[in-house]
């Protein structure tokens, strides 16, 4: 009945929106795992937030198929002085906001300058970056005070992004959704629909399209984001022909996709690594031991059979990188998922554990977090642990995160990502607040040096400190499901889908 009434209502939201504007086939109805927490896409690291964000906000660089920076807003690849500390880059002239102003370097300038203050990947740069300049309308000039490797990954990511945004706007909050990207916001109506379409005199770049890269072809003349925070709901949208595409599907909806005749399984693989995340600042895991205890309790393989069900979807892998990435390294990889409870028992002990109950922070709109919860509920009771889980929906546990006070652990996920310096968890100034000189001074070379084997030797080093620290714990690896309507194509496998370039057959 929950199923039916949610169907009832989106079909009855879609009905009202469509009105007589456009042809059928010029939609594209977008079923995603709940409310984006904000429309700013440097204030969020969400992967929900960049999937909506990316069609109107638009950054200097991109990453094509092969997860390679490419221009985007830049003109061309930047300049870059022999020490490495001198960034010139070109903008594109020509390029108009949806207000109907003229981008230029100004309003880079100080978008990227907002985005070293208050972006989390940006403010995890801020204090190797001198100045951030216009030198002329159409030249930005970043200014280093040290040479840093993944300088031109981070500007090119649309998690917590450094958007470009026009300079009126720009404030501690952003005054107005005005972007760059092929697609306008129309209405937003929280928990309903974000309706988004065509811009018309988006300026589109002439590569062909390659992944993120390349030309951006407005298709379609609309995109609805419809949040449907109920697993089962985007299953049943997707199959009845009432959703285009739909995020974030449980596993074992697969069989019913491949004998659908409306649509269709669109699989990742590999996706990601789920993700227990730990608590620095404040609380129980400010201690090692305790942190410890955690890593010997937990039983990663009954985790993910719980989380996934079919091995064909997980992995029980503990080393950062999946088999054949070039990052890949068995470093202290010895101390996952061991699954011992004396062991466990005994870093309690040590760090003279009270029975204060241990705080799991997460939620039902990814179904195999809140799966893997529950299995690692009973595996660190087994060894001593008083737990409290804590279930709240996507947008809550992204604002009580950000509280200290509020938790001990969060879960959540990350795709599986070529450069590792993107991934904020390393840094001590990302919400978990991992510090430590040993490690800080890792990574700190680890994001100067540009050689790759050297780069390599050092990520290895990173992640022996994982293990040996537990900042976070990765359960496995994935790969994750989506479904898509079988006339819908032109969409990427991209762990953040875009549809530019989408069309729908009649």
């Amino acid at each position: 009945m929950k199923v039916l009434k949610s169907l009832v209502a989106a079909a009855t939201l879609i009905s009202m929106m469509s009105g007589t504007a456009y042809a059928a086939q010029d939609v594209v109805n977008v079923a995603i795992i709940g409310e984006p927490d904000t429309l700013d896409p440097m204030m969020s690291t969400k992967d929900v937030v960049s999937i909506v964000t990316q069609h109107f906000y638009e950054t200097l660089f991109t990453f094509n198929s092969k997860f390679e920076v490419v221009p985007l807003l830049a003109k061309t690849m930047p300049t870059i002085s022999d020490d490495g500390k001198t960034y010139t880059i070109a903008i594109r002239q020509g390029i108009t906001f949806h207000d109907g102003t003229t981008m230029d370097a100004h309003d880079v300038a100080d978008s990227l300058n907002r985005w070293v203050t208050t972006a989390s990947r940006g403010k995890g740069v801020a204090d190797k970056i001198d100045s951030i300049k216009a030198s002329d309308d159409f030249t930005v000039m970043i200014n280093m005070n040290t040479a840093y490797s993944p300088l031109l990954s981070l500007l090119a990511f649309s998690n917590s992004a450094a958007a470009v945004y026009p300079q009126e706007n720009i404030g501690e909050t952003i005054s107005a959704v005005v972007g760059t990207g092929p697609y306008k916001l129309m209405a937003h109506k929280p928990d309903q629909y974000i309706q988004l379409v065509k811009f018309d005199n988006y300026v589109s770049r002439d590569e062909p399209s390659d992944g993120g890269s390349g030309a951006r072809m407005q298709t379609m003349q609309e995109i609805r984001f419809i949040p449907v925070p109920d697993s089962n709901t985007r299953v049943e949208g997707i199959l009845s022909g009432q959703y285009d595409f739909a995020d974030g599907l449980p596993v074992e909806a697969i069989k019913r996709l491949e004998a659908s005749d409306k649509a269709e399984p669109m699989v990742l693989r590999p996706f990601g690594w789920p993700i227990f995340a730990f608590n620095h600042k404040a609380g129980l895991n400010t201690n090692l031991h305790v942190r410890l205890a955690v890593q010997a309790a937990l039983n990663e393989d009954d985790m993910l059979f719980a989380a996934f069900g079919d091995d064909a979807f997980f992995v029980t892998d503990g080393p950062l990188y999946p088999e054949g990435w070039f990052w890949r390294t068995d470093a202290g990889a010895s101390a996952y998922n061991v699954h011992d409870a004396d062991a466990a028992a005994a870093h309690l002990k040590e760090a003279g554990y009270d029975g204060t109950p241990l705080r799991i922070l997460t939620s039902h709109q990814y179904e195999f977090h809140f799966k893997m919860a529950e299995v690692a509920k009973v595996n660190l009771e087994a060894a001593g642990f008083k737990v409290q889980l804590d279930v709240v929906d996507w947008a809550t546990l992204g604002q009580r995160r950000n509280n200290p006070e509020l938790w001990d652990i969060y879960i959540t996920h990350s795709p599986f990502i070529a450069e590792p310096a993107l991934t904020s968890l390393y840094s001590p100034t990302s919400r978990l607040g991992w510090k430590d000189a040993e490690k800080d001074a890792i990574l700190a070379e680890f994001t100067t040096v540009s050689d790759p084997e050297q780069r390599k030797v050092l990520f290895s080093k990173l992640q022996e400190k994982v293990f040996e620290q537990v900042p976070f714990i990765k359960i496995g690896g994935f790969n994750a499901l989506r479904g898509k309507s079988d006339k819908l194509n032109g969409v990427t496998k991209s762990p953040w889908p875009f549809f530019w370039n989408a069309t729908i057959d009649e």
